[in-house]
């Protein structure tokens, strides 16, 4: 019957999708920017219905760890996602979760974002200190219009692997003076099977997400506009843990004002207030095996400002952004037998910790001649940590200070030359960042992976990156040819080690572990991405990466992605297109059993999808039919959480409707 109620809701308000056509191959989210602003698409050929995970994985730059079939954890260079700022249209959210379970990718849908921004290294600094980089994500923002304009649509589909059944709908409407944006979008899944047909049990979840956005417009160069989003996870299994969701819950919400200017430098400023609360609850009770049960509640409230301007003078051009915030971290653990009530222990292992941060950011671009171009940017941020139960952290670090506060400096520099049909880039970057709320105190967060409690030191230094990167590419009008590599050594380098004092306080736990620095560690990431127009209508497109991660000893850093690839066509003809893919990873020779790795075999997998779209009485209709993992390999990858296979042979199928 709920199906049968959300149906008839998305069918009323359909969506603002844009429309799918083969011949552009525009998908849900529109484009990726990477690179001083510079757009490029990263479409999904392969299924309509992605999900937001799903797109950010085609990125050459972006991997996943994976718990479970649910909020996959985004590793931008091969960096976790303390070492990444990860914003949604630049604000600020953090997570409720110890166990990293609410990515922030997980708070939104692909329905209600128009494009995602992902920067490498310094140059992501704009939102704030980071190391990896940055992944913003930008919500659906209809222009103004001349005239009342209508549009939605509305997307459903069934994959039949784990029975994962979807709706998703938008509606916009835009006037001179109003617009309006909403979403909406349910998925509910059971348990997937693996490449040998056993169910995987844990690994089922339900998701509910929508969205609304109100603009108005207060003279002919300025405007208003509100957000919000509220999303909503219930019965989410991860069978990678040793225990599941019950329920996440999140509220984002913000409101902004524009001002453009004329014959200024000055060419716009805009201001944005926001506000976001996060609780997720973590159980075991689904567990009938555990002997000992424990919940994992948690909560997490951001208040903050951004303030960005946009200059331009002749070839000179900046953006300025003012970012702040103040968020507050609680998780706790409750042990008991069988019955609630009859607790046997209870600790904050996020002790009420506050985080205020104010930083200044600034990128500035100089086109010294038609072919190239200069960039050079840099931030100044301010970061204050305060524990109110500090106590918890004395018990492993004595004296440990209540309250820190922490200069986070960047800059960054780069070069672009364009001859013809090559093109080349260099950079270089400088930068520190805080330790996260985990790694600074963190009390017995316990990590399945390898199996040890965590805890956090409020002494920790600052990490500082210094990076160097390059690109080289070649277009003509079949060939693109693009290669790029960076580097990072990165100075006390936070990780886990092995502590003498202390015992678990988890029974699965097999000893203690506590963030400390190392001198050094040093990452190299390389990507080589082709596309090539075989026919008119056929297409080829090829990506090989490969990265390497190194600690002060030359032993292996964890979540090292191997060498892997993936080769495509694509054939596209009037109204029908078909596509193939086959990507894997070679074995991963360079695993680090200190940090709980182990060896992973190489793979290979197929998929196929086609797609036909036709129209009924002016409306644009697509119907796609497609498999992954066509030939029902068994695998696991060197980012699955305890070595959790991944999901078999998944027939698909989707319908999208667009007016």
């Amino acid at each position: 019957m709920k199906y049968i109620i959300l149906l008839l809701f998305l069918a009323m308000s359909a969506n603002a999708q844009n429309n799918h056509a083969h011949h552009d191959s525009i998908k849900n989210l529109e484009e990726v920017r990477v690179k001083n602003a510079a757009k490029k698409k990263i479409e999904t050929d392969m299924k309509m219905a992605v999900s937001v995970d799903e797109f950010l994985s085609s990125a050459a730059n972006i991997s996943f760890i994976k718990r479970g079939a649910y909020a996959w954890e985004p590793l931008l260079n091969n960096m976790t996602t303390e070492r990444s700022t990860v914003t949604i249209d630049g604000m600020h959210i953090f997570g409720a979760c110890t166990d990293k379970m609410d990515p922030i990718t997980s708070y939104v849908e692909s329905n209600n974002l128009a494009s995602i921004d992902i920067k490498s290294g310094q140059e992501g600094s704009l939102h704030g200190a980071t190391i990896a980089g940055s992944i913003d994500l930008k919500r659906r923002s209809t222009p103004f219009s001349t005239e009342r304009k209508w549009n939605g649509g509305y997307q459903t589909g069934f994959e039949f692997n784990n029975k994962q059944f979807f709706n998703l709908g938008n509606v916009s409407y835009s006037s001179n003076k109003f617009v309006a944006d909403a979403s909406i979008s349910y998925r509910t899944a059971d348990n997937y099977h693996d490449g040998n047909n056993d169910e995987v049990k844990h690994s089922q979840y339900n998701k509910f997400n929508t969205a609304l956005g109100l603009a108005y417009k207060t003279s002919e160069l300025s405007s208003v506009r509100f957000d919000a989003i509220f999303d909503q996870a219930k019965d989410v299994g991860f069978p990678a843990l040793p225990m599941d969701l019950w329920l996440s819950r999140a509220l984002i919400t913000s409101a902004s004002y524009k001002q453009l200017f004329q014959e200024s430098w000055f060419k716009a400023v805009d201001t944005k207030v926001y506000y976001n609360a996060i609780e997720h609850y973590m159980d075991d009770t689904t567990r009938p095996e555990n002997l000992v049960h424990m919940d994992m509640p948690g909560w997490s409230t951001t208040y903050g400002l951004i303030s960005k301007a946009n200059l331009q003078k002749n070839t000179y051009s900046s953006e300025i952004q003012l970012n702040a915030y103040d968020n507050l971290s609680i998780a706790e653990m409750r042990m008991y037998p069988q019955d609630r009530s009859k607790r046997t222990m209870f600790a904050y292992s996020w002790p009420w910790v506050t985080t205020r941060f104010a930083g200044l950011s600034m990128n500035n671009f100089w086109d010294i001649s038609e072919k190239s171009q200069v960039n050079l940017g840099g931030s100044l941020g301010v970061n204050y940590n305060y524990s109110k139960f500090v106590e918890f952290n004395w018990i492993f670090h004595p004296g440990a200070p209540q309250e820190k506060t922490r200069i986070l400096p960047s800059l960054h520099a780069g070069y672009q030359l364009e001859l013809e049909h090559f093109n080349f880039s260099v950079g270089t970057g400088y930068g520190e960042r805080a330790p996260s709320v985990s790694e600074g105190y963190g009390y017995y967060i316990y990590n399945s992976f390898d199996r040890y409690d965590y805890i956090g030191n409020p002494d920790l230094k600052n990490e500082i990156s210094q990076e160097l990167n390059a690109s080289a590419g070649f277009r003509n009008e079949r060939l693109n040819i693009v290669g790029k590599v960076n580097y990072f050594y990165i100075q006390n380098y936070i990780i886990g080690k092995i502590l003498s004092m202390g015992s678990p306080m988890n029974y699965q736990s097999v000893g203690v572990k506590g963030y400390t620095s190392l001198d050094h560690a040093a990452l190299f990431n390389m990507s080589l991405n082709t596309s090539y127009n075989i026919l008119e209508h056929l297409h080829w497109s090829g990506t090989l990466t490969y990265a390497r991660g190194t600690d002060d000893k030359g032993g292996n850093l964890p979540f090292i992605r191997p060498l892997s690839y993936l080769t495509s066509l694509h054939f596209m003809h009037k109204n029908f297109g078909i596509q193939t893919s086959v990507n894997g990873d070679f074995e991963q020779i360079n695993y680090s059993p200190e940090y709980g790795e182990d060896q992973t075999p190489a793979y290979t997998i197929w998929n196929l999808s086609a797609d036909y779209t036709f129209k009924i009485n002016k409306v644009r209709s697509t119907i796609q039919v497609g498999a992954e993992n066509l030939l029902n390999e068994y695998y696991s990858t060197y980012a699955d959480w305890g070595n959790i296979p991944r999901m078999g042979r998944n027939i698909f199928t989707s319908l999208k409707v667009n007016f």
